[in-house]
């Protein structure tokens, strides 16, 4: 039992991509080395000018990023309009994080551009978990379930994923 893989990513930013990259890899292969886990080093953009997307994004494969997520348009923080757009037109991007009321165009566009959309275990980001599912769904999108921990308590268990997989119309 237990996770075989684990994506650990951490709020990035200008000011602090280049930090928490290089940190995040070193980190993510001591512990593959160490323990029975492969560890990817990740990012998730946040609160990064749309116009800015493209590039952040690009910076962090660049630096070693193995996995770039976009904090997307979440209904219970402000986040600029068109940040979920830009996400999903970068070759760079992964994952658009809680996409919110996402728009079927832009589910559209990730489906056409490979991007996941994230159904979210994370309260709050998780309200949207239906509309996001059956916009997918319409649009031809891949969905990710994932927990958005912050702490160790936040992690999913298997009985947890079927059930909010279940909630959220997967």
């Amino acid at each position: 039992g237990g996770f075989s893989l684990i994506g650990v990513t951490d709020h990035v930013g200008f000011g602090n991509l280049e930090y928490v990259v290089k940190t995040l890899v070193a980190d993510c292969a001591n512990g593959t080395k160490r323990w029975d886990i492969l560890a990817m080093p990740g990012v998730e953009i946040t609160h990064v000018p749309k116009d800015d997307i493209d590039m952040v994004a690009r910076m962090a494969k660049e630096l070693g990023a193995k996995l770039v997520a976009v904090h997307g348009e979440t209904i219970v923080e402000p986040v600029e309009p068109g940040t979920n757009e830009a996400a999903v037109r970068s070759a760079f991007v992964d994952v658009l994080a809680h996409p919110g009321l996402i728009s079927y165009e832009v589910a559209r566009l990730a489906a056409e551009n490979g991007v996941y959309l994230e159904v979210s275990a994370r309260k709050g980001h998780s309200l949207a978990n239906g509309h996001v599912v059956n916009t997918a769904r319409e649009a031809g999108a891949v969905t990710v379930l994932d927990s958005d921990a912050h702490e160790p308590e936040d992690l999913l268990t298997l009985d947890l994923v079927e059930k909010i997989a279940e909630g959220a119309g997967l």
